[in-house]
């Protein structure tokens, strides 16, 4: 019999193991409090009266396992909050949802798509709405979290779901893994190509010569596909062949391929998650910042990557990117001067370079820190240093400190701080803003009705919309969407979203 000593140590490493922390699923989620948007502040509810509450009951049966990347306790979000949504509904929104280069919004989006979350009741309702979620961060580019999000719902229970972790694979460089499930349970491609390239991958050469031949006897294969496969699985025999004719739209497979017989296709003209197999050694410094560039414009990748890239070396020439590599480097030795006027000379220069490529806000990320403790001489940098400062996660400290008594610079310290009204609006725009931010600022009647249903998710989807029509000139679309966030708890994200508009458009 056990006597209590051991029985004490038992549970105590049993406690010790349940409380270690989860392993990161992919490095730019290691750290979700700084690289995921702000969080949602849902308070609980709070009784009136003392009479005991309602309780609704739900079959264990009818709830799916809740499913994500981000735990809903970090992104603030309820795991229900898909709850009563149709899940066709859901899909569309998911892959509409405009972000119109607003970066609060392109936060919210990922939000959205990684947190934890349970999908509605119904038939094929959690295979419908992971696979929009899937498909929609692979149009975003983020091939990473795709492939972890899929890993972690089980890639190989049906054949949609094998499909698109084979595809993020194949641009992340991981393809071994799935091409080992695939070995495994060949049903789940019927794609001769993918059995052909996976075998061969895994060391069987004889048996993806036998498929391929099997392909060529049966015609399931395109011609131009077997062609490849033919230089892939035999490239001495076309040593001195021509190159063959770059296909109009590859798909994840082919492009490997090409870059298997030495024809890679250039990224730039494919899809953005293309990008992600730019990012690899085989591709060249310059290919790997545009590529990071794409993908961090977009939100898809953490801006300490692309400035990983830049300052790795020297730039080789001049024009284009490597200009903007030229002028980070340059500003990154005027900040580790700490001379003020060495940093106002390169902040304009390296500012201009930024916003050509649209990476404001990564830029403001990157080095709102060190740009908050100097203040600049010329007053001109100055006033473009403390606007960067509102662009970055430390705009409500920068609103303490306006650099002058414009009307403008007092309307935005005032909204970075959550009041608005009491600041003067320089433009129709700010003044829809500011209308958001007002007490009794209404929401549109639809969203309402979502809200006193429990469809939160796709609420907030909504409001997305309702904030591009808004962006493009539709004011009443503006202030609505801004109510709307600040009343489903997202003010973080209503005032950045807000900063992110007026400055950005006036740069």
């Amino acid at each position: 019999m056990w006597n209590k000593t051991a029985l004490l140590a038992l549970f105590v490493a049993g406690s010790a193991q349940a409380q270690q922390e989860p392993l990161s699923v992919i490095e730019w989620l290691s750290n979700p409090p700084e690289n995921l948007p702000e969080t949602v502040l849902l308070e609980p509810p709070v009784t009136q009266t003392g009479v005991q509450p309602g309780v609704e009951v739900t079959p264990l049966e009818a709830l799916s396992q809740p499913l994500g990347l981000v735990s809903s306790s970090v992104t603030g979000l309820p795991v229900d909050m898909w709850q009563n949504s149709d899940p066709d509904r859901l899909a569309s929104l998911i892959a509409q949802a405009p972000l119109d280069h607003n970066p609060a919004m392109q936060r919210l989006l990922f939000t959205l798509l990684l947190s934890e979350a349970r999908a509605p009741t119904g038939p094929n309702a959690e295979e419908t709405l992971l696979l929009a979620r899937l498909d929609r961060l692979m149009q975003l580019g983020a091939a990473d979290p795709a492939q972890s999000l899929v890993q972690l719902a089980g890639p190989t229970n049906s054949r949609e779901r094998f499909q698109r972790w084979f595809d993020a694979t194949l641009l992340t460089g991981d393809e071994d893994r799935s091409c080992t499930a695939l070995i495994a349970q060949p049903h789940l491609s019927q794609d001769y190509a993918a059995q052909i390239f996976c075998k061969a991958r895994r060391g069987d050469w004889s048996s993806a010569a036998l498929t391929l031949e099997a392909a060529h006897a049966l015609q399931v294969l395109p011609p131009e596909d077997l062609d490849v496969l033919d230089r892939f699985l035999s490239p001495e025999l076309f040593e001195d062949a021509e190159y063959l004719p770059q296909p109009d739209n590859p798909d994840p497979l082919s492009f490997r391929l090409f870059e298997a017989i030495g024809e890679r296709l250039p990224s730039a003209p494919l899809p953005r998650a293309f990008a992600n197999a730019d990012l690899r050694d085989v591709a060249g410094w310059k290919a790997q910042i545009e590529a990071a560039e794409r993908l961090t414009r977009i939100g898809a990748l953490t801006p300490n990557q692309l400035l990983g890239l830049y300052t790795e070396r020297d730039p080789a020439a001049s024009g284009a990117v490597w200009d903007r590599v030229a002028a980070i480097q340059k500003f990154e030795s005027a900040l580790e001067s700490g001379k003020p006027g060495a940093i106002a000379k390169t902040l304009p220069p390296v500012w201009d370079q930024m916003r050509d490529v649209g990476l404001e806000v990564p830029f403001a990320e990157l080095f709102a820190g060190r740009l908050s403790q100097f203040s600049l001489p010329d007053p001109q940098a100055e006033n473009l240093r403390w606007r960067i400062l509102l662009l970055s996660d430390l705009y409500e400290t920068a609103a303490l400190s306006p650099p002058n008594q414009s009307q403008e610079s007092q309307f935005l310290a005032a909204l970075a701080q959550g009041d608005p009204g009491r600041a003067r609006t320089p433009s129709p725009l700010a003044d829809a803003v500011a209308q958001g931010f007002a007490w009794a600022a209404p929401i549109p009647s639809d969203i309402e009705a979502m809200l006193n249903n429990d469809q939160l998710g796709e609420a907030i989807l909504e409001t997305m919309e309702l904030f591009a029509h808004g962006a493009r000139g539709n004011l009443v679309d503006l202030t609505a969407a801004i109510a709307t966030l600040r009343r489903v708890g997202l003010e973080d994200t209503a005032r950045r979203a807000a900063l992110n508009l007026l400055i950005l458009q006036a740069s």
